[in-house]
């Protein structure tokens, strides 16, 4: 099949390219630049110039394809729709997969799946009207599939490492918001790359969230990021007002306490997380 990728040099793109190539698939990924493009065009894909913004290129490369993989994290929700639009309107029928985050549930109740209600932080809020107006799209011929991927880790482990893992390790001992009982809904890259390449087959307007089925609480994590970091053991507690202070708007995000099954992707795609260690994972050097 021949997929259009948003994204492809990201974190999660370049892992979906090498998991669309593996299935047999050839990629076009969108690349805003040069570096983007020697970046995707060293995965195996084949770079399309152009950016978010540029519909007339996400519309045409669309057009060209068998299906779409949209990563690319948007500016704004206007942005996010409306680029969404001119794939959707060039793929037609054809698979159209799109990514949101398991952040838009709010805390749940226990372990949640696809079917609990929405209460989002400000961060993820604007993606409830973008995805429910993608989604719509089922009821015109079309076949859209939602992708929310859950607290990813392996790699570069981008936000953890970033809001965690560096700054902790630089002042000694590794955060934790609160008690640290919140559970973290973690997901391998290996493993969210595969959900993506499986979700192509996906049925019209099915909806997935991409989750390990492992929710380690995030004290538990901190003390594995403390191993990795090479200050064992050592965390500390920090509030939500000192981790708003210090992390931003993020913070109420990573406060969530959330707990999610892969039951449905599983059941409905034959996806099954193969990375069920998380915190051996977290606490490699």
């Amino acid at each position: 099949m021949r997929v259009f990728l948003t994204g492809g040099s990201g974190y999660i793109g370049r892992a979906t390219i090498g998991a669309l190539l593996r299935h047999g698939h050839t990629v076009e990924a969108l690349a805003r630049n040069d570096r983007a493009a020697e970046t995707v065009r060293a995965l195996g894909a084949a770079p399309v110039p152009g950016g978010l913004g540029d519909l007339g290129v996400l519309n045409a490369a669309a057009a060209r394809a068998e299906a779409v993989v949209h990563l690319a994290q948007a500016e704004s929700g206007d942005e996010d729709l409306a680029a969404a639009t001119a794939m959707q309107d060039g793929i037609g029928s054809g698979p159209y997969v799109h990514t949101g985050g398991t952040w838009v549930y709010g805390d749940t109740p226990g372990v949640a799946d696809e079917t609990a209600p929405w209460n989002p932080p400000s961060l993820v809020a604007w993606r409830e009207p973008v995805e429910e107006a993608v989604l719509r799209r089922a009821r015109q011929g079309g076949r859209p599939v939602l992708v929310q991927p859950g607290l990813l880790y392996g790699g570069e482990n981008r936000l953890i490492d970033l809001f965690y893992t560096s700054p902790g390790k630089d002042a000694g001992a590794i955060p934790y918001i609160g008690t640290g009982e919140n559970h973290w809904p973690l997901v391998h890259i290996d493993d969210i790359a595969e959900l993506y390449a499986a979700a192509l087959k996906a049925a019209p307007g099915a909806v997935y969230v991409g989750v390990g089925g492992v929710n380690p609480t995030a004290k538990d994590c901190a003390l594995a990021l403390s191993r990795s970091a090479g200050i064992d053991g050592k965390v500390v507690s920090i509030s939500l007002e000192q981790a708003r202070e210090r992390m931003g708007p993020i913070a109420d995000a990573f406060a969530l306490d959330q707990q999610f099954t892969p039951a449905r992707a599983r059941a409905e795609l034959g996806w099954v997380p193969t990375h069920t260690d998380p915190l051996a994972a977290l606490g490699r050097r």
